[in-house]
């Protein structure tokens, strides 16, 4: 299989969702920055090779191997990224375009000596969970900062939004996984937060807040 091909299972995962909802045509050319019709042509080649359902005008989804190759490739990025930040100093928010290269090593071998290598890990660096060598998930409390109360104490658990920019935000206030803050006051106005971290407070936007995960301590 190649590269490509992988990358189009992986989007399809993630646009689908687990429940395995059908994907649109243009859904998948705005994931992978590509025009729609070389999304048509690849939808075909997937089809062919039984790896997706697909019907033209109405959208594909992953076919039972698709989805176990797709799942597979999330795997090995995620513990590639945790590699990445854990053993080799990386910052969060460099290691997503490294782990799309490495994501698209073939052994196998080399991906389970890997994850007992970081521990068996269950979450990556920015709080996704990584599925383990049966392709299942760990489950995840989805609850983000912005639903805390004031005086609450709260753990960060991940990110929703892991794109570079918003990592880099999280980087420059400190914020990294496993942290503990303290919600000190949600200003009515505006839903901003102020928070206690590490000695220091500092307000957040409501909108970076609807971006962290935590859980309730």
């Amino acid at each position: 299989m190649s590269l490509t091909e992988e990358n189009y299972l992986k989007a399809i995962f993630f646009i689908s969702g687990m429940e395995g909802n059908l994907v649109n045509t243009n859904a998948i050319a705005e994931r992978l920055d590509t025009k729609a019709a070389t999304v048509t042509d690849m939808l075909r080649k997937l089809k062919q090779k039984e790896l997706i359902h697909y019907q033209p005008y109405k959208g594909s989804r992953l076919s039972e191997e698709g989805q176990v190759l797709a799942i597979r490739i999330l795997r090995k990025h995620r513990l590639w990224e945790t590699f990445l930040v854990d053993k080799l100093g990386f910052g969060w928010e460099e290691v997503h375009e490294i782990a799309e290269q490495l994501e698209h090593v073939r052994s196998q071998k080399l991906t389970e000596r890997l994850s007992q290598y970081l521990g068996n890990p269950q979450f990556d660096p920015h709080g996704d969970p990584i599925p383990d060598e049966r392709g299942i998930f760990p489950m995840r409390e989805n609850l983000t900062l912005d639903k805390a109360s004031a005086g609450e104490q709260v753990l960060v658990k991940g990110v929703k939004d892991s794109s570079p920019d918003f990592l880099s935000y999280v980087a420059k206030l400190g914020i990294r996984l496993g942290d503990e803050m303290k919600v000190i006051h949600i200003e009515p106005f505006d839903s901003s937060v102020l928070v206690s971290h590490q000695g220091e407070e500092f307000r957040l936007s409501a909108m970076a807040c609807s971006n962290i995960y935590i859980s309730r301590i």
